[in-house]
């Protein structure tokens, strides 16, 4: 027997393939094997850049006696979460039912029926904080499998029974009122932080979503309320150590309550998700935190995550060797010390370094180190001063090891950064980043979808992958392509979006109007998963019926509409309940209200007076609106590559900008200020 992942695409199981454990992928065969050798199945699912797999792989699956005990009694099968969301989505679900958390690394013990028996998540090597030890979790699952297997087996099939029975039937839940949503604001309040932003207690998570609701809720209706708890929050995260001061970008969440000091790894979606806020917030507010921000995390996209191919790597991990100590350990890229920043800039600028980012003798992180931080109480420094501080000082950190970087491209994620990098781009008048979305977009199309626009969940250095894309790769990368189409003015996005909208309607929808996180033709899990949540990112059922709902709103499609309608029943049963759970739901809401608003914009494209029509247009604060840009049209109803554009004439021979809404149409207008009206803060 050999480990089996030296041929994986997979960085994470790339990591293990030296590991003396004999790993399989998560393949037919691993099952096979368990049922001949009469074993149960060990499946250990992770991520590339999770600390804690990391830590578990070093203390037990890289030692000779833990996998020998492994290798003699069980089949061992490593599964990539990012690449198998949908494996990740089952048993997850098993562990937080039985133990009532979960997390990575999870650990799961199956019968060679895949059903699953006995659950964990990170296991120490030897037994502490309440915890056994991975050898004792081995040892006692072995003598209930070999002692008590009748128990086992009927545990096993109760687990998969209870999970049968956790349908979900959110499509007949009706769509979301006006009272829902303020509910969930007012749900939002009670648990909101002002103090410090942000919701809850530690650890604390960057609530993107919520805060795209936030600001969607008060363009709608006005609320100030919503807008200052997002513009606090946004402030208060810029200002923390989740933020990279120097190279811009936000870490995974903080340890504490404050911001100071974060998960040091850095993934593509959050980054793409909280651009997209920043750049959202700059657009309502004009705040320059907001701006400054916004670009900074673009470009650190393209900078650090931006592959050969012009796709986006998944993220980069949390550890990293000191160049002090040799070891690998957490934040070593990221951290200072006093005499480190005076080492870089010498007494007078290094002492005001530390002052400006809050960095400490005794330090706020680690072993005297800290993270560096913008604290309001800070000295006030000469603008150019900073920059040049902050030039000399990431120049030194660039000469440090630098973390790994997980190099799969994840079509979802590539979605989001599509949609973000392309209005940032819009926004900020970069077209260098729309030209880094539109590669990206384009990667997508060539590698990741197939002659029937069915779409591979992830690529590596330009090969496609495996595994079938899951329902968030088709919300996500239409989402994309969609903001893509209203920033170029090419038609061509939004026929592949609706290539892949039309894939959702056929092959993820049940009868009822919920979703699946899977295809109906998907391999056969214990349970096909369904799970309306937005956690990290938007779940599949919320990112799909934002795409349904924007493409409908520009082709007319009343059944595309009526889909996202019926997807939309969750918001309607969790926004009350569960506010922060379902923020790109509560989002997508807030656009179904406002209309969403329609915009088509006609002129010749070297006409400055189109582009000033345009760019309002893309700037307003009209919850999800869509926006189509293009030539005038003849009056024979042809539209060209967009149907807004059909039947669209010039006012005055001038370029005029249409915007209708639940069917009715305002006066169309050539006055870019008149337009604004139109597409701002609607007041109750």
């Amino acid at each position: 027997m050999s480990n089996r992942l030296a041929n994986e695409t997979s960085p994470y199981l790339l990591q293990h393939a030296d590991n003396p454990v004999d790993w399989w992928p998560w393949s037919p065969e691993a099952f096979a094997e368990a049922r001949e050798r009469g074993v149960p199945v060990l499946l250990s699912v992770g991520y590339s850049s999770c600390h804690w797999c990391h830590v578990m792989a070093g203390e037990s699956f890289e030692d000779e006696s833990s996998a020998a005990y492994m290798n003699d009694h069980f089949v061992n099968v490593k599964v990539d979460r990012e690449e198998r969301p949908d494996i990740d989505a089952v048993y997850m679900e098993a562990v937080q039912a039985a133990t009532g958390q979960g997390g990575w690394p999870m650990t799961v013990f199956l019968t060679a029926d895949a059903e699953p028996f006995y659950f964990g998540t990170y296991f120490p090597p030897e037994p502490r904080h309440g915890m056994p030890s991975f050898m004792q979790v081995l040892e006692g699952v072995r003598t209930a499998w070999e002692g008590r297997r009748e128990e086992v087996d009927e545990v096993a099939q109760k687990i998969v029974r209870d999970l049968a029975g956790r349908q979900l039937d959110y499509g007949k839940a009706g769509t979301p009122r006006p009272e829902e949503l303020g509910q969930a604001l007012l749900g939002l309040t009670r648990e909101y932080d002002a103090a410090r932003g942000g919701f809850g207690g530690a650890p604390k998570f960057p609530p993107s979503m919520v805060l795209e609701f936030l600001l969607r809720h008060h363009a709608r209706t006005g609320s100030e309320g919503a807008l200052q708890m997002a513009a606090d929050t946004c402030e208060a995260m810029a200002r923390g150590g989740i933020y990279d001061q120097l190279g811009g970008g936000f870490a995974r969440y903080s340890v504490d309550r404050e911001w100071v000091v974060p998960h040091f790894e850095k993934m593509l979606y959050d980054n793409a998700l909280l651009c997209r806020v920043y750049a959202h917030l700059w657009r309502a507010t004009g705040s320059d935190l907001a701006r400054r921000v916004a670009l900074e995390t673009a470009d650190f996209m393209v900078r650090e995550l931006r592959t050969e191919q012009g796709g986006f790597a998944s993220a980069l991990d949390a550890d990293s060797e000191d160049p002090d100590s040799g070891e690998h350990v957490e934040g070593a890229y990221y951290a200072w010390t006093a005499a480190q920043l005076r080492e870089v800039l010498g007494d007078e600028d290094g002492d005001l370094a530390a002052a400006y980012f809050g960095v400490t003798e005794e330090g706020t992180f680690e072993h005297g180190k800290s993270v560096l931080q913008l604290p309001q109480d800070g000295p006030v420094v000469d603008a150019e001063r900073v920059e040049g501080i902050k030039r000399r000082l990431l120049a030194a950190r660039d000469r440090r090891p630098a973390p790994g970087r997980d190099d799969k491209v994840v079509a979802a994620w590539n979605g989001l950064a599509v949609a973000a990098l392309a209005e940032c781009g819009a926004y900020f008048e970069r077209p260098d980043l729309v030209e880094r979305a539109t590669e990206a977009a384009d990667l997508l199309v060539r590698v990741h979808m197939d002659g029937r626009a069915r779409l591979a969940r992830t690529s590596k250095d330009g090969q496609v992958g495996v595994n079938a894309g899951v329902l968030e790769d088709y919300g996500d990368v239409a989402e994309g392509f969609l903001a893509l189409a209203a920033v170029t003015g090419e038609g061509v996005w939004l026929e592949f979006a609706g290539f892949l909208v039309d894939l959702v309607l056929d092959r993820f929808t049940a009868e009822d109007g919920s979703l699946y996180d899977t295809a109906h033709d998907a391999e056969q899990l214990i349970r096909r998963p369904q799970d309306p949540t937005d956690t990290a990112a938007p779940s599949g059922w919320t990112a799909a019926a934002g795409a349904l709902l924007s493409y409908a709103a520009h082709t007319g499609s009343e059944a595309h509409r009526t889909a996202a309608e019926r997807a939309l029943g969750v918001v309607h049963a969790l926004g009350p309940r569960a506010p922060r759970f379902i923020g790109h739901g509560l989002s997508v809401a807030e656009a179904l209200l406002d209309g969403p608003r329609e915009v088509a914009v006609v002129g010749h494209p070297e006409d400055p007076d189109r582009a000033a029509l345009h760019r309002v247009a893309l700037l307003g604060t009209a919850p999800g609106a869509v926006v189509a840009v293009g030539l005038p049209r003849a009056a024979d109803g042809s539209g060209g590559e967009f149907p807004l554009l059909a039947e669209r004439t010039l006012v005055r021979d001038l370029p005029t900008a249409y915007v209708c809404r639940h069917f009715v149409c305002t006066r169309p207008t050539t006055d870019p200020a008149e337009l604004g009206e139109q597409l701002g803060t609607v007041r109750p």
